[in-house]
């Protein structure tokens, strides 16, 4: 069962920005293709690395306000947060090695 938590506007502040530990944000859309062969590597390491690290995931057409207050232009948009500070980000579809590059010196 995967751990992936669906944020909207009301608890973005809850789990992104008060977090006390790293946490990747997916900006996805249900039509985007690169969206769905992203969303099972998320899945993957949200299982794998438990409570060490949250995945959340932000739906662009009905969380609109977010998608623009963090400049989502081109999804999947992936950002990794430390500290309620984005740190990090990119955009499409990447392998895990080259997500796990980015969340680990978060860790």
């Amino acid at each position: 069962m995967s751990n992936v938590i669906e944020v909207t506007q009301s608890n973005f502040r809850e789990v992104v920005i008060d977090a006390d530990k790293p946490v990747i944000v997916d900006f996805w859309a249900e039509w985007c293709g690169p969206c769905k062969k992203l969303s099972p590597v998320l899945d993957e390491l949200s299982e794998e690395l438990g409570d060490s690290v949250t995945v959340a995931k932000v739906n662009v057409d009905e969380e609109r306000t977010l998608g623009a207050m963090f400049q989502v232009m081109s999804i999947p948009a992936v950002m990794f947060f430390k500290d309620g500070e984005k740190v990090d980000e990119f955009i499409g579809v990447r392998p895990r090695s080259h997500i796990m590059a980015k969340l680990e010196p978060l860790m």
